[in-house]
C-alpha cells in the first residue's frame, strides 16, 4: 500500500530543491538522505513513516531533481542552510528531522545553528569523522566509481560489485537514479566529512532526538557512542545489531521498531518493494 502524494519543487536558499511527499497527516516529518541517495530510494521507509507523519523526502542540491550545475556550493554549510530555507519556504514552524548519514550530519548542524526551527532529531548512522579523526570507512573511490558507471549507463548486475548484500530492487533503483549524483557535489560533501567539525555542534544542541547506529557499519564505533553521550546528552542512543551503515536496506523491520519504540508509535505492514 502506497501513501505517495506528489512531488514538488521549492526555491530556497537560492537553488531549487526538489521533495517526494508521502502521508500528507500528522506531524510534519523533513527526511534528509546520505551523500549518494536520491529521495526517490527512500521511498520504502517514507510510505512506513506515512503511516503517523507528512513526510517529504528530500533531494540534496546536486542530487536526484534538484538544482544541480557546475560550481554548486554543496558543503555541509550549504546544505545546512537548504533546510531552514526550506522550512521557511514550505512556512513551517517546526519539524521533525530524520537524517540518515550525511544527511544526519547536515540535520545536526542545521539544529545546532537553528534550534527553534527543529522540533525533533532522528540522527541514523552519521559519520564521526572530522579534523584530526579516523577516515571514513569507505574510499572515495567507491562513490566516484560507482557514479561514473551510472552516468555511462549500468544495470542491477554492474553495481552489485559495490552492494553485493543488496536485493535486485534494491541495485535496479541505485541502477536507475545515481547517474543524478553531481560528481563534485559528492566529492566535496565526501570531502566535507574528514573537513567539517561536527564534534563542534553536538553540545549546542538543544533539540531533543535519537542516535541510531549501525551494529556492523564500522560507521560509529563503541567508543564514539560514549563521546556523543557527554557531548550532547539529550540525544537518546540505539543500535541496529544486524545492519549495516545503509540500516533500512538491510534490516527494515529493524530500523522501524527502534524508531517506533521511541517515538512512541507502530509501523505497520512491510515494504515488499522498493520501486
Amino acid at each position: 500500500m502506497t501513501r505517495f502524494c506528489h512531488g514538488l519543487q521549492v526555491r530556497a536558499n537560492g537553488v531549487r530543491l526538489h521533495l517526494l511527499r508521502y502521508g500528507g497527516q500528522g506531524k510534519r516529518l523533513l527526511l534528509l538522505p546520505g551523500i549518494t541517495s536520491p529521495a526517490i530510494t527512500w521511498g520504502f521507509v517514507a510510505e512506513r513513516l506515512a503511516q503517523h507523519y507528512d513526510v517529504h523526502v528530500l533531494d540534496f542540491r546536486g542530487r536526484g531533481l534538484s538544482e544541480s550545475r557546475p560550481g554548486l556550493d554543496a558543503s555541509l554549510d550549504a546544505m545546512a542552510a537548504d533546510v531552514t530555507g526550506l522550512l521557511d519556504a514550505l512556512q513551517w514552524r517546526e519539524a521533525i528531522v530524520l537524517g540518515h548519514s550525511m544527511g544526519a550530519r547536515v540535520a545536526i548542524r542545521a539544529a545546532a545553528r537553528n534550534p527553534e526551527r527543529i522540533g525533533h532529531l532522528l540522527l541514523v548512522d552519521p559519520p564521526v569523522t572530522g579534523p584530526g579523526r579516523r577516515p571514513y570507512p569507505a574510499p572515495l573511490s567507491w562513490y566516484v566509481d560507482s557514479i561514473r558507471l551510472a552516468t555511462q549507463g549500468t544495470d542491477a548486475q554492474g553495481l552489485r560489485a559495490f552492494s553485493p548484500t543488496w536485493t535486485e530492487q534494491q541495485l535496479q533503483l541505485r541502477a536507475e537514479w545515481l547517474h543524478t549524483c553531481d560528481e563534485a557535489a559528492v566529492v566535496q560533501a565526501y570531502n566535507g566529512f574528514h573537513e567539517d567539525d561536527i564534534h563542534a555542534d553536538l553540545p549546542r544542541l538543544r533539540t531533543p532526538g535519537l542516535l541510531m547506529a549501525a551494529g556492523r557499519g564500522g560507521v560509529i564505533l563503541p567508543q564514539d557512542l560514549a563521546e556523543i553521550a557527554r557531548l550532547a546528552p539529550g540525544l537518546r542512543q540505539a543500535t541496529a545489531a544486524n545492519a549495516g551503515h545503509m540500516i533500512p536496506w538491510d534490516d527494515e523491520e529493524g530500523f522501524l521498531r527502534l524508531l517506533g519504540e521511541h517515538l512512541g508509535c507502530t509501523f505497520d505492514g512491510g515494504s515488499h518493494g522498493r520501486e
